[in-house]
């Protein structure tokens, strides 16, 4: 086999077994657990992901609520390059957090009370008002910190 084949497909395979560095992962429903209260990600419709720290590692998480709780803990939080990703309710599409939509009032996995879509509505408000009412709220699971 010629020299440069030879590292063509080197090439190839190791750019295909490295971990994307950008973008949501593929959740292990039922086996994945949430980073913050460590119940296991079964809800298909409010999961969510946090990428960033020095690694650009990926978090997950049950909901948008219990991602932002423990985001605000992290010491990167407002590190511009910090990617918030979360489950579409309607769709199970994942969605830029900060882009989506949210359904307030809604029964979510640990009451945070906010499904995600990406269609704005009537009864829609946006990432930042989300943000301002799950951050304000305290739950029974509050008392979680990982």
């Amino acid at each position: 086999m010629k020299t440069w084949l030879v590292v063509i497909l080197i090439t190839l395979l190791s750019a295909c077994s490295k971990a994307p560095e950008t973008g949501p992962v593929e959740v292990k429903w039922d086996r994945d657990a949430c980073e913050r209260c460590r119940m296991v990600l079964s809800d298909r419709n409010f999961a969510a992901e946090v990428r960033g720290g020095e690694r650009k590692e990926i978090f997950k998480f049950d909901e948008l609520g219990c991602a932002l709780h423990w985001l605000e803990k992290q010491t990167w939080k407002n590190d511009l390059k910090v990617e918030i990703w979360v489950k579409d309710f309607q769709t199970q599409q994942w969605l830029d957090a900060r882009k989506a939509f949210y359904l307030p009032n809604q029964t979510t996995p640990m009451d945070y009370g906010f499904a995600a879509t990406s269609k704005s509505g009537e009864n829609t408000v946006d990432f930042e008002v989300a943000k301002k009412a799950i951050l304000a709220k305290t739950n029974r699971h509050s008392h979680h910190s990982h």
